[in-house]
């Protein structure tokens, strides 16, 4: 019998852009602005400058461009490099239905193989669509979610990100299901990476998935190989992770005929996830009723138990650094109450210690909340509630943040977004071009013309 990693190979070997529906086009295309831009914002921070000395210190044969530096390296480096930046402030996608992933962190497994080999638009937005189809896939695939076990979700991405890498850079299917046992098996993560005080490992796990990926099928197309069940053979993923419940069909069926790229979802603040509804409520509730931030005696968020525990516990309510604080529910819930939005500057070393801010975080209260557990994953409500010197009481439930498919976010509100990212590294007249040649990425036919416009001009 075929195994499941020579099925999806089959799949993205014979998917073709002209069988892509134009919703998952256009999706591809946003999610890929959204990306550059938050990579663009990231440039040049402490530990992406950091993380660039090390890329560039390793040498490499220059096949790849990293965003935004211009500095070229070899793909799985490159790859390494754009991903990091892609994740480093936590305002990329974000597809949370049971496993959560960011999906958006694979991109570089298609754009640097791709940069290196000269494919054309078409086929770099067809990658994009494979890699979001697979890791969705796999992120619905546990019962519960593997992070509910105590993995991190770079352990699907791990199996996702050598396809990506295997189609862009021309590999046959037996190549390619090399690529997956030979990535897939050496590269699971644990969830501590994401819990109590956090470090630059965080924003790391994932991209060194995708970096595996890329090396995987570098390998694999030399004639090198790997377990060709590395899902269902033994001791493969479904042995190995065995106190979740696998539904092998999630993965394969239909494969092709639907493209869950349509429901990621986008995030409008560069925070953790599970902040999103709680700071949209907050938002709301203080600008809808004029609440002075200096008159707040308590802001009660109810969550989940997974929010309350790893998002609150006493690392968050003094967050030190950029890692801890995205992470942090009370420090974002202060920000957004201080000052009416969530930004990527407010993650910067002088902002973490905003006073208005820390006296704010020591009036949130952050409690789990039985009924919302009931409701999670499917549902990811919060209820807010702010209470003022004056005795008010102002109360809002949020079961959808902006930027999900419940509160999408227009064209114009994407474009806004990668423009207030990219502005430091960038002329008004490259971001227009970029946005540009972006939303018509199809008409490229070697992407390498594509990279050239990433570059700071500034």
């Amino acid at each position: 019998m075929e195994s499941i990693s020579q099925k999806m190979a089959q799949f993205a070997l014979r998917l073709e852009y002209k069988d892509i529906p134009p919703e998952a086009v256009k999706e591809a295309k946003r999610f890929l602005l959204d990306s550059i831009g938050c990579a663009l914002a990231a440039c040049h921070n402490e530990d992406m400058d950091n993380a660039v000395q090390y890329i560039t210190n390793l040498g490499g044969h220059p096949q790849s461009t990293i965003i935004g530096y211009g500095h070229k390296t070899n793909m799985p480096n490159a790859a390494l490099m754009n991903s990091l930046l892609i994740r480093a402030l936590d305002y990329n996608d974000i597809y949370w239905k049971q496993d959560p992933s960011h999906p958006s962190d694979i991109i570089p497994a298609a754009l640097c193989p791709g940069e290196y080999r000269h494919c054309s638009g078409k086929e770099l937005i067809t990658s994009i669509v494979i890699a979001y189809e697979l890791e969705m896939r796999l992120c619905l695939a546990a019962h519960p979610g593997v992070r509910e076990v105590g993995w991190h979700h770079a352990t699907l991405t791990q199996f996702v990100s050598p396809i990506v890498a295997g189609v862009s850079l021309g590999l046959t299917e037996e190549q390619i299901v090399a690529a997956v046992g030979i990535s897939g098996s050496s590269h699971s993560t644990f969830g501590g990476v994401v819990a109590g005080a956090l470090t630059n490992m965080k924003n790391t796990a994932d991209p060194m998935a995708t970096e595996a990926g890329v090396r995987a099928a570098m390998l694999a197309q030399t004639g090198y190989t790997g377990p060709v069940h590395v899902y269902e053979g033994k001791e493969g993923l479904f042995q190995v992770i065995n106190n979740v419940k696998w539904d092998e069909s999630i993965l394969t069926e239909h494969l092709g005929t639907d493209f869950l790229i349509t429901q990621c979802e986008y995030k409008a603040f560069p925070t953790e996830a599970l902040t999103h509804q709680p700071i949209t409520a907050v938002l709301t509730l203080m600008e809808e009723n004029t609440v002075d931030p200096h008159q707040v005696t308590e802001i009660l968020v109810e969550t989940t138990t997974r929010g309350a525990d790893i998002l609150s516990d006493p690392s968050k309510y003094n967050p030190t650094t950029k890692e801890t604080a995205d992470h942090s529910l009370p420090y974002c819930i202060a920000v957004a109450a201080a000052k009416g939005n969530v930004l990527p500057s407010d993650f910067e070393e002088q902002a973490l210690f905003d006073p208005l801010v820390r006296e704010l975080i020591k009036k949130v209260k952050v409690v789990a909340n039985p009924e919302i557990d009931s409701l999670f994953p499917k549902i990811k409500r919060a209820v807010c509630s702010i209470t003022t010197k004056e005795g008010k009481t102002y109360t809002r439930q949020e079961d959808f943040a902006r930027g999900s498919t419940g509160y999408p976010m227009t064209d114009q509100e994407l474009v806004s977004k990668f423009k207030a990212n990219s502005g430091t590294q960038m002329s008004e007249s490259r971001l227009e071009k970029i946005t540009d040649a972006t939303f018509n990425c199809e008409k490229f036919t070697d992407i390498t013309d594509y990279m050239e416009i990433l570059v700071s001009d500034l």
